[in-house]
């Protein structure tokens, strides 16, 4: 009878939003894990841009309004909205009243799939949650807010006009890369019209290179013994101005992941800082929302490339201000996290990569207390489980020749240069290598928003348990409550503590005539704190991640009373008489 029922619901379904036929149910089978019929069809093999991805968040927020919102949260640079979704019950409360997880992609804006993978999140949790009791309760419990694209104007820039995989690495303010005052003359010119900056070479007497006679897409260098056919001239462009170099105005080298408010430093110590924090409009807009909202509890960034799960700090400076009790949660769910993502692998930023001043990991940890991950998206692994490393020629052609069937490779063409005469241009494309290709996105994007779900269903959930009453005499009675924090994450980081960057949690009781109120330190050896003002609303430090706290009023009347927890970062809980 219940499987009656199941498939006649998903015919009415069906019928209702006028996109199945009313023999779908026979069409197709629900496979583990992924969403049945989703009401919002998404391809996760493929590339949006800025207009796309919006397209995406507005379906998803009309298809699912009682769990899906959608705002702007700020402009670009251009004028373009900074885009968010809120995923959450609705139904269960407030977004701002739960534990809430900040999700983010293509900061920079040639790291593209990260916007991709961000919005992956919010499709599966919305498309999964009528299925799926454990989406259910997490929704319930807590609040995702994920913007998939902060640097929106560059993600554009990087689909619709001629760059290569690496660039342009940064924003749409043009700058004088160059110092020949002539900012942004000599940007990307691409030759051939297909909107790839590929690589030129040309024939040459003192050339070091010959084509490979069994691959004619490599080229090898010859042997001091031997006489080379081609000289490398470098990159696909032309010398517009005049100054001896090809393309070498890029769309304004800033960095926006060197402009967060943390250990900021000027550009003559780390190039790409621009003029001074937030300097753009996009991460002051990101930092706003977040200031704004205290119940961000954990954050995730999507970067690319290396298989990555990175925490801070970003230099050594701030090897201090990460407490080892914050480590050693940041170690728990990371470690858990190289299960999910086979290939990946957690490191520190400073000591395993390089120094990063004024970066977002070490802003949101570090101003806000936020456990916060930048995950570097993309390894070798995945294309044949091995670790090959991150620009191996042999395995970038061997991945195009086996997997991809030649749509990597820009085969050698030829073309006549206004100044270096004939050459060839060829190379691999802008949306290989640091970009997955379709084949690997989906499965890639699944575990990587695993990886965040985990992360947030470990910020704290918080519950009155062993409510305790105890007679006094001459009228006046003890009760003590036991707030447990069932997660791994405490309602306040060491950081948070040290700074006091957040407010205390209050556990109030109503509905009893309080006398004083205490925070119970030692219930065995009878040591307690007591809290002289307001003793009604007892305020706490803070209530470790799998762990408790006690707090104890005598009253001296009390019927039906009700006890209640409210914490920034740890929710709403209550119990009642």
């Amino acid at each position: 009878m219940k499987t009656r029922n199941y498939f006649f619901a998903l015919a009415l379904s069906a019928m209702s939003l006028g996109t199945i036929d009313a023999n779908a149910q026979d069409k197709f089978f629900k496979a583990v894990g992924s969403p049945h019929m989703p009401k919002v069809e998404v391809a996760w093999n493929r590339y949006y841009t800025y207009e796309g991805l919006v397209d995406v968040m507005q379906k998803i927020a009309k298809a699912h309004p009682n769990l899906a919102k959608i705002q702007s949260i700020g402009k670009s640079y251009e004028g373009r909205d900074i885009m968010t979704l809120t995923i959450t019950d609705f139904s269960a409360g407030k977004d701002t009243d739960k534990p809430a997880m900040w999700i983010d992609g293509n900061i920079h804006s040639n790291e593209i799939q990260g916007a991709e993978f961000a919005l992956y999140a919010a499709w599966y949790l919305t498309e999964m949650h009528a299925d799926t009791e454990f989406i259910q309760e997490l929704l319930v419990d807590k609040t995702f807010y994920i913007t998939p694209t902060i640097n929106p104007d560059a993600r554009n820039d990087f689909f619709l006009k001629p760059n290569n995989a690496n660039t342009p690495r940064s924003g749409m303010m043009v700058l004088d890369n160059d110092g020949d005052g002539l900012a942004g003359e000599d940007r990307m010119d691409d030759l051939d019209g297909d909107g790839h900056i590929t690589m030129m070479i040309r024939k040459s007497p003192t050339g070091r290179y010959i084509k490979d006679p069994l691959d004619p897409r490599r080229l090898i260098t010859v042997g001091p013994d031997q006489v080379g056919e081609y000289e490398m001239l470098g990159q696909e462009g032309i010398d517009n101005d005049g100054d001896g170099e090809v393309n070498d105005d890029g769309v304004g080298y800033y960095d926006p992941n060197r402009d967060w408010g943390w250990n900021w430093q000027p550009d003559y110590i780390q190039r790409g800082a621009l003029r001074y924090p937030f300097s753009l409009p996009e991460n002051r807009s990101v930092m706003e929302f977040v200031m704004s909202h205290p119940n961000i509890a954990g954050a995730q960034s999507y970067h690319n490339y290396g298989g990555l799960i990175l925490r801070g700090p970003g230099a050594e400076e701030d090897v201090n201000t990460y407490n080892r009790e914050d480590i050693r949660i940041y170690d728990a769910i990371a470690k858990k996290g190289e299960e999910m993502m086979p290939g990946y692998k957690y490191i520190t930023v400073y000591k395993d990569m390089y120094t990063v001043f004024g970066g977002e990991l070490d802003w949101f940890y570090g101003n806000r207390g936020i456990f916060t991950y930048s995950n570097e998206l993309m390894i070798s692994y995945l294309y044949f489980h091995q670790n090959a490393g991150r620009g191996n020629q042999d395995e970038q052609l061997k991945v195009d020749q086996l997997l991809t069937f030649g749509d990597a490779f820009v085969d050698w063409k030829t073309y006549q240069h206004p100044q270096f005469g004939e050459i060839e241009i060829g190379g691999f494309k802008k949306t290989f290598g640091r970009a997955h290709p379709g084949f690997l996105m989906e499965q890639d994007a699944h575990r990587n928003s695993a990886f965040t779900i985990f992360h947030a269903y470990h910020t704290p959930k918080l519950s009155v348990i062993d409510v305790k009453e105890e007679d006094m005499g001459g009228g006046l009675k003890a009760i003590t409550a036991t707030i447990f924090n069932e997660r791994m994450m405490p309602t306040h980081s060491s950081q948070d503590m040290k700074h006091k960057i957040e407010r205390p949690d209050f556990v109030s009781i109503s509905g009893a005539k309080v006398v004083a109120g205490f925070v119970v330190e030692d219930e065995d050896f009878k040591k307690f704190k007591e809290q002289k003002d307001s003793p009604e609303r007892i305020a706490v430090e803070n209530i470790p991640g799998m762990s408790a706290v006690k707090v104890k009023w005598i009253v001296s009347s009390a019927s039906n009373y009700s006890i209640t927890v409210d914490s920034a970062k740890g929710g709403k809980a209550s119990w009642k008489k």
